[in-house]
């Protein structure tokens, strides 16, 4: 019946009307970042509205779904009334009880030993250990097919029946392949285990004396127990030195929570006071020492460092005055009652100390101490913090390179422990989870008895109680905690995976070519077999006669046998041993040269590119994908406020790299450059600061880290008429006191007004610092307020209630009471949710503009809240407290509890403004990024933060645009996540059409089709990576331009890059810079991780650390390209030279009856890969550039070919293989030709005849035409190619003529039989030459009609065409600038030089022949770049824009312009130079551009001391010829600096936020007071600033 049909809530139904939904595909697509942003919050919002209407469908199953868990519920995990999600269907292995002070079950003990053993808390990264070094690495060696075939060769040479002349030489080659080769992976190795060491020799501080029933009582392994080492109870030497390292006079620790009192947290008592004492270390820390003398781990870095260089006392004194001070107090033990977990009538031994022990001694169910700026050793659930809140901070910067601080508590049953005598009263069983690998997910069961009533009571255990390994402690004096997780187990090291042996792709194609060559090898050996074992079956021949007992038997078959084995060995060279030893000292070249790029080399860390791993640079040149981390990575994680919206009205003046990267892509010009922007906004930061030091007062000002540049604002603040004024007001004070920041001040004495704040998030710490620098400080936070000042004037509000920020409100709110008694909601969040609860009447107009604003600031790349108000009734108030009160106190549901109460007063809102904040970028990265993309290359981006921060990120740095379609994922099931990617299949298939996956159109040209992008959360991701969806999820995400994924684990990231490796055997990198990246950098191709301040993780397990994301193109695009296109010359041109030479040696046994001998002498066949051939290969392998440095960047399409694999492919190594065959026939048929016409007489009379005369003219021959083929093959020759090349034949000559007169049977005085021989010469040259003619004419017809694009820029390089494109200077200019005194830099830089001695110089100035004039009126550009969708070759232009002010003052005259350089550059013959390499500006690539010079300073010189801005263009004095005026600063030597003040400025020339308004209105007096007085004020605006504008 219909009247019982039921009706949906509006509230779940989807905004099927939004107009971002295909309506065909019911796909959600979004283009701008403002739609984006909405789209994906609206995503969330739908999520949780569905997930909060299964659970309200699903209350009526409760019951039964909690008997079937009970029944599944393993054994050991006695909990009938587990708290509901403790144990997530996905995590697998069985629950583990931790118990303190509490029996074992009955079945967790066997033999009064528990039987459950835990890992220790020692971890290994390092592949090896001593024991399975030679083994391991064996292995990984013999792994290559060609190690295998060289050993067998070496096992048959030792036998004497197959002929080797030598087997003891012939095993050489192999033990140094192998040896070279393990002493370079022991070093690698050997650097990974002395981090580890360092990691787990860490100081810790537990409780000691006191047991731990989850251990059992003799932990040691059978070899331990066997040997007698570290017997149970003695302390290890590695404890004991550390004790003594830290030994000092004996002293107890006694914790105290922070009161208000003054007094410190952490307090200190004598040894001799206390009755108990033992082995002199009756103390909290090591030796008896103070806990603020207890060595911490250092927190500079992950792992910690030497612990004697972070011997760093905490100076408790710092926290007073700045919010949650370090006060303390105690309370006495008789005067406390039971409470949570402790039962204080329960008696102690007193025993119980905290000592000082190694990070590898801790075990699970140990209880540790953790200080202030210490790392967290373990994975620790949280028992007690020095937090009357029981808070605690973490900063998670080692694990995802984050600086905010995180907030943990402390579980409510045990946060009164405060002591030793306190853990030893406690009882409790913490049920854990099993060990998994998710960062954002814990659950637990903390089951006690009450001591008052004897009731069995628990508590759950969240992510929120739970540190993980590698955190730091901040802001926190002292936390209490249970290990839950130790070692391998901990979640960070979960994440980690083991090192991998990561091979290179060309090193793995290797091994296919090496079976060719061995099946090749093969037939040869059994031709040869065969031919003489039929040759040496006929009767009656000659051999009977001449060679009687030459046969090793009497049988044919075996002579045949042994014939194949010889020939094995004879032909062992076409599988090139010496190709592995030649790899390994041209990788080694080219990682030396990676380490020495200056261009690479970060000056702040002074820290170079540093390869760790050096046998895979070739695959940097064939890098399909990118996987990038973004905190750290992309960004500084650093939030600059740059722009706010109040009241309808913007302000601010910064742009955004999305703002100048978008007015690049669109072509426009009105975008300024970054250096002339900077100037400009230097001059209005000044314009600003002198207007608010003349309007009010400001002590806490810090105006160096100022970015919300608005000289508009600060003017309508000291306009007192304006209504906009008490708007801005309004505004800030809002910022001020709506948040959740801690306030410090980190020199009270020396620095009594300078504040600093420390936040959960880096965007709440840069609203509060902005209004601090505009006038709003927020200067201190207790428990009973907030005191801030507004523009000079002191406000403290009461603190009355907090309701936080979470993932799913996405806003936070604050409610205080005014000084005038009025109760205020604050409340800031995300525009479509405060929009949502405005209040009826709200002002349209205001909300339009307001929100026309936000969408400008999100599509500029900036991150955006709305803040809003509501004055609330004292009774609303208070029983809204009542309701709220009761939400937190629930146990079940409780945030959900929490969420609808506060809705129940947030509403009614009126909004006062908008922020704008910018995710400071790393320098270079939309550049860097547009350049990969260029190059063809994919970058995803794989973070743990939020979606809408992605997408920020995403706009930001160019890698989202507005000209995308882009697709957000967000499913709670499989099917409908299986929905949307299907959609977006269809919908890409519908404009691109079907997907192709021809090897030979990988890499995608931006800009040539419609392009895709892909945004998807961590949640839906899990569905997508699923055995019946991950397929489809490849196909969707790799048609797309890029992919951003949300939310994700380390783990989730080494999944997605697994994916992509294995799904489309392509080449992957991964970035990042943090402990959660290492799982992604290890599963990649390559492994890239950046040096940071703190957090070196990701550097250490990386295959190449350096300094800056930007360093990405340099290393990808000129030192991969290069590697990749070096190593796949040299591989076919060694397997070329040895086919060459061994196919020689072939073709002689069809004419001695193929029993394998030697043509050549055998010390050439030693030789010859060794010395006479191997340089030349080698120089080419290092060396060789096929186009310049700067042509590979300003061109980075090239880099395209190594995406395809073209330089290595099948065809060329067959194509080389058989030139090879065809040259040794030429250089064995030649000369063999010329000894079969007629036998030649050398000059002394003896004949030309013997076998080392024809072998030595074959081997001559061929070693030529194998270097000279190296030299053809050759497009860089420096002298290391000369030397190689040349040197190396002359090598071989010299080696004839020495060996020609050493005692030999076979190659006596042979120099003088042939050298002076003409027909020797002849044949040589000739057989040469026409063995590589054809490679010759092939090169050059293919140069010449069929050339590649890197041919037509190597020759446009050489002529000289393309260096004048690029702005870069012809070798043969440089030489003749050289010995020019015009063409010094002293000359062109005067801004060093006094102007007296600037002005000396210019009447000697030579006049010459001037550039072609331009016209001053039109300076010179650059045209934006390219964006063109065919994939031509188009140079990357820099910009390269001159300054606007370009013209002088109308007093300058032409001796003054003289002073100009470039006026004087004009008038002289000398061509330009810069005065250094940081200020040359880049060039263009474009014909006729000039270089600008101004990036130096936009000012110009003046004759006087003061400060001037340059006047507008359109007057000045024109010089002789019209030049565009170029400026520069000069600091004028002065014996004094004046600094300009206002001194008629008075107390009541200064305004205040209360000026007009009546005393009921807030306009209260305050009584005099010196320090509010503005003559004592120790901040000025003007100072070191110039203020006269």
């Amino acid at each position: 019946m219909s009247f019982f049909r039921r009706h949906p809530d509006p509230d779940t139904l989807d905004d099927d009307e939004n107009d971002g939904i295909d309506p065909e595909l019911r796909l959600r697509t979004t283009r701008t970042a403002h739609s984006t942003i909405a789209e994906s919050i609206r995503t969330e919002q739908r999520a949780e509205r569905r997930k909060t209407m299964k659970k309200k469908r699903s209350f009526f199953r409760n019951r039964s779904t909690k008997d079937s868990e009970r029944k599944k519920r393993p054994s050991t995990a006695k909990s009938e009334d587990v708290v509901e999600a403790a144990a997530p269907p996905s995590i697998t292995g069985l629950r583990r009880n931790i118990y303190v002070n509490r029996p074992l079950a009955e079945d967790e003990v066997v033999d009064g030993e528990p039987i459950t053993r835990y890992v220790r808390n020692k971890v290994r990264t390092s592949k090896y250990t001593v024991l399975t070094f030679i083994p391991k690495n064996l292995y990984e060696q013999f792994r290559r097919v060609a190690n295998l075939y060289f050993l067998v060769l070496i096992i048959l040479q030792m036998f004497p029946m197959f002929g080797a002349a030598s087997p003891q030489t012939a095993a050489l080659p192999l033990l140094f392949i192998l040896t070279v080769t393990a002493i370079k992976d022991g070093v690698e190795d050997y650097r990974r285990a002395v981090l580890d060491d360092e990691v787990n020799n860490s100081a810790s501080t537990k409780l000691g004396n006191w047991k731990n029933v989850n251990q059992p009582t003799d932990p040691r392994n059978w070899l331990e127990r066997l040997l007698g080492l570290n017997p149970p109870g003695t302390v290890t030497k590695g404890v004991r030195k550390l004790r003594g390292q830290e030994a000092s006079e004996g002293k107890r620790i006694v914790l105290a929570k922070s009161g208000e009192d003054g007094r410190q947290s952490v307090s200190v008592q004598d040894s001799l006071d206390s009755p108990v004492g033992y082995d002199g270390a009756y103390y909290s820390g090591a030796g008896g020492r103070r806990l603020e003398d207890i060595q911490s781990v250092d927190e500079h870095s992950y792992p910690p460092m030497d612990p004697k260089a972070s011997m760093t006392s905490i100076n408790m004194s710092n926290w007073h005055g700045g919010s949650g001070t370090l006060a303390a107090y105690q309370q006495s033990l008789q005067s406390r009652s039971s409470v949570g977990v402790i039962d204080y009538r329960r008696r102690t031994s007193g025993m119980a100390r905290w000592e000082r022990t190694l990070w590898k001694k801790l075990e699970v169910g140990d209880i540790v101490l953790l200080r202030d700026n210490e790392q967290v050793p373990a994975d620790i659930v949280v028992l007690a913090t020095s937090d009357p809140d029981n808070l605690c901070y973490l900063e998670t910067k080692n694990l995802d390179g984050e600086t905010n601080l995180k907030p943990r508590k402390s579980v409510r049953a045990t946060s009164s422990i405060m002591s030793e005598e306190d853990i030893e009263r406690i009882s409790f069983v913490l049920d854990s989870e099993p060990p998994h690998q998710n960062l954002y997910l814990y659950n637990g069961v903390l089951r006690y008895t009450d001591p008052a009533t004897g009731e069995s009571k628990q508590e759950s255990v969240t992510i929120n109680e739970l540190l993980l390994r590698g955190c730091t402690v901040r802001n926190t004096p002292w936390i209490i905690g249970l290990v839950a997780f130790t070692g391998a187990d901990t979640k960070i090291m979960l994440n980690g995976g083991e090192t991998p042996s990561k091979r290179s792709k060309i090193e793995k194609e290797t091994n296919f070519n090496v079976m060719v060559n061995f099946v090749v090898l093969l037939c040869m050996c059994i031709i040869s077999a065969i031919a003489n074992g039929v040759l040496d079956s006929l009767q009656d021949t000659s051999a009977q006669f001449f060679e009687d007992g030459a046969d090793p038997s009497d049988s044919s078959v075996i002579n045949a046998i042994v014939t194949f084995v010889s020939c094995l060995i004879a032909f062992q060279n076409i599988v090139p041993v010496s190709l592995y030893i030649s790899i390994e000292i041209v990788k080694t070249i080219q990682a030396f040269f990676i380490s020495q790029d200056l261009d690479m080399y970060y000056r702040p860390f002074d820290a170079a590119c540093a390869p760790k791993t050096w046998n895979i640079s070739d695959d940097l040149g064939q890098i399909e994908y990118i996987f990038s981390d973004k905190t750290g990575t992309l960004t500084q994680n650093i939030m600059e406020f740059q722009k706010c919206s109040v009241a309808g009205i913007s302000y601010g003046e910064g742009v955004t790299e999305a703002q100048r990267g978008a007015a690049k892509r669109t072509g426009k010009e009105d975008i300024l450059e970054p250096e002339e922007q900077e100037r400009q906004l230097k001059i209005m930061k000044a314009d600003m600061l002198s207007t608010m030091s003349r309007t009010f007062k400001n002590r806490y000002a810090q105006t160096e880290k100022l970015t919300f540049i608005s000289p508009q604002l600060a003017n309508e603040l000291a306009d007192k008429s304006s209504e906009q004024r008490n708007h801005l007001i309004a505004f800030f004070r809002a910022l001020a006191i709506c948040h959740s920041v801690l306030s410090d001040r980190p020199e009270p004495k020396a620095e009594p007004f300078r504040l600093e704040y420390k936040a959960e998030s880096p965007d709440e710490a840069a609203l509060v610092a902005a209004a601090r620098d505009v006038g709003f400080p927020f200067v201190h936070k207790t428990k009973e307020g907030i005191d801030i000042e507004v523009m000079g004037q002191a406000e403290h509000y009461t603190h009355l209630e907090m309701i936080e920020f979470n993932s799913t409100r996405k806003r936070m709110s604050v409610i205080v009471r005014s000084p005038q008694g009025k109760l205020i909601l604050y409340c800031k969040g995300a525009d479509s949710v405060i929009y949502e609860r405005l209040r009826p009447d709200h002002d349209p107009v205001l909300k339009e503009k307001t929100s026309k604003d936000m969408e400008a600031f999100a599509n500029g790349g900036l991150r955006t809240l709305c803040i809003a108000y509501r004055y609330l009734e004292e009774e609303e108030y208070m029983n809204w407290q009542r309701l709220y009160d009761a939400a937190t106190s629930s146990i079940k549901d409780r945030d959900e509890e929490m969420d609808k109460a506060a809705e129940q007063i947030e509403h009614s809102l009126t909004i006062l403004g908008a922020t704008a904040l910018e995710d400071k970028l790393q320098e270079g990265v939309p550049d860097a990024i547009e350049t990969l993309h260029q190059a063809g290359i994919k970058l995803w981006i794989l973070t743990g933060d939020k979606v809408q921060t992605a997408i920020e990120i995403g706009f930001s740095c160019n890698l989202l645009k507005s000209d995308m379609e882009i697709m957000i994922l967000s499913a709670d099931s499989l099917q409908s996540a299986q929905l949307q990617i299907e959609g977006g299949l269809n919908k890409i298939a519908s404009v691109l059409g079907p997907p192709s996956l021809d090897p030979q159109k990988r890499g995608f040209v931006p800009g040539a089709q419609k392009a895709f992008a892909v945004v998807i959360d961590g949640d839906t991701l899990r569905h997508a990576l699923t055995e019946q969806l991950k397929t489809l999820f490849l196909n969707l995400a790799t048609q797309c331009e890029t992919v951003v994924c949300c939310r994700v684990s380390p783990a989730q990231k080494a999944l997605v890059v697994k994916l992509v490796k294995d799904g489309r055997n392509a080449m992957t990198l991964s970035i990042g810079d943090g402990a959660n990246d290492v799982a992604m950098i290890q599963e990649a191709n390559i492994g890239c991780g950046l040096l940071g301040y703190e957090g070196s993780q990701a550097a250490m397990s990386a295959d190449y650390a350096f300094g800056q994301f930007r360093f990405l193109t340099k290393l990808l695009l000129v030192h991969g390209r290069w590697s990749y296109t070096r190593v796949a010359d040299m591989h076919s041109n060694f397997f070329y030279k040895n086919v060459i030479w061994t196919m020689g040696m072939f073709w002689f046994l069809i004419f001695n009856s193929f029993d394998a001998t030697y043509l050549y002498q055998y010390t050439f066949v030693l030789l010859y890969n060794v010395v006479f051939t191997s340089l030349p290969v080698i120089t080419l392998g290092a060396f060789d550039q096929d186009i310049h440095a700067k042509a590979a960047l300003a061109f980075p399409q090239l880099y395209i070919r190594g995406i395809r694999g073209l330089e290595y492919t099948r065809l060329k190594f067959w194509t080389y293989m058989l030139d090879g065959l065809y040259q040794s026939a030429v250089i064995f048929f030649i000369p063999f030709a010329v000894w079969t016409v007629g036998s030649s007489t050398s000059w002394n009379g003896n004949t030309i005849d013997s076998l080392a005369d024809f072998g030595t003219t074959v081997s001559v021959a061929a070693i030529l035409a194998a270097n000279t083929y190296v030299g053809i093959n050759t497009r860089y020759w420096t002298v290391m190619a000369w030397v190689a090349i040349i040197g190396s034949t002359l090598i071989m000559l010299i080696w004839i003529v020495i060996y020609s007169f050493f005692d030999s049977p076979d190659f006596y005085q042979e120099v003088v039989i042939l050298f002076g021989n003409v027909v020797f010469w002849s044949t040589v040259l000739l057989s040469a030459l026409i063995a590589l003619a054809p490679r010759f004419i092939s090169k050059y017809i293919r140069a010449s009609y069929f050339p590649l694009d890197k041919d037509i820029i190597r020759e446009q390089w050489v002529n000289g065409d393309l260096k004048d494109r690029l702005g870069i200077k012809h070798r043969r200019d440089a030489k003749r600038e050289r010995g020019r005194l015009e063409a010094a830099p002293m000359f062109h830089n005067p801004h060093a030089r006094s102007e007296s001695e600037s002005s000396a110089f210019h009447h000697d100035i030579e006049l010459g022949t001037s550039p072609p004039p331009r016209s001053r009126s039109v300076p010179p550009s650059s045209p934006a770049r390219s964006t063109s969708s065919n994939n031509s070759l188009t140079p990357l232009p820099v910009s390269d824009r001159p300054s606007p002010l370009s013209s002088p003052s109308p007093q300058n005259d032409y001796r003054e312009d003289l002073l100009n350089p470039n006026v004087r550059l004009q008038n002289a013959a000398s061509p330009m130079s810069y005065y250094s390499a940081s200020a040359i500006p880049a060039p263009s690539p474009y014909p006729g551009a000039q270089p600008n010079m101004s990036s130096i300073s936009p000012y110009p010189v003046s004759s006087t001391n003061t400060l001037q801005v340059p006047q507008p263009q359109g007057r000045g004095h024109p010089p002789p010829q019209p030049q565009p005026q170029e400026a520069y600063e000069m600091h004028v030597r002065s014996t004094t600096q004046s600094t300009h003040h206002d001194r008629d400025a008075t107390d009541a020339s200064y305004a205040t936020a209360y000026d007009g308004l009546m005393p009921d209105e807030g306009g209260h007096t305050y009584p005099h007071d010196s320090r509010q007085s503005w003559q004592g004020s120790t901040y000025s605006y003007s100072s070191g600033e110039p203020h006269a504008i």
